[in-house]
């Protein structure tokens, strides 16, 4: 179940949208209601080589942080 990220036309309100499935339509806007939201393209996570061992593959300086 992937989780896409939108972005409110109206408010410019960004958020986040659990998709239960390939044919669920866009959601509305939490902050206003608004029906009228854009999908945007986000940068995923990786885990690089490099990073040392035993620390759990995450080092604060290179982490992925939320927008918003």
């Amino acid at each position: 179940m992937p989780i896409y990220e939108y972005q409110c036309k109206s408010c410019c309100h960004c958020f986040e949208y659990l998709s239960l499935s390939a044919d669920d339509t866009a959601p509305v806007c939490p902050q206003c209601a608004c029906p009228d939201v854009e999908k945007l393209m986000s940068a995923g996570c990786f885990r690089a080589n490099g990073i040392p061992k035993g620390s759990g593959g995450f080092d604060s300086k290179t982490a992925c942080r939320p927008s918003g």
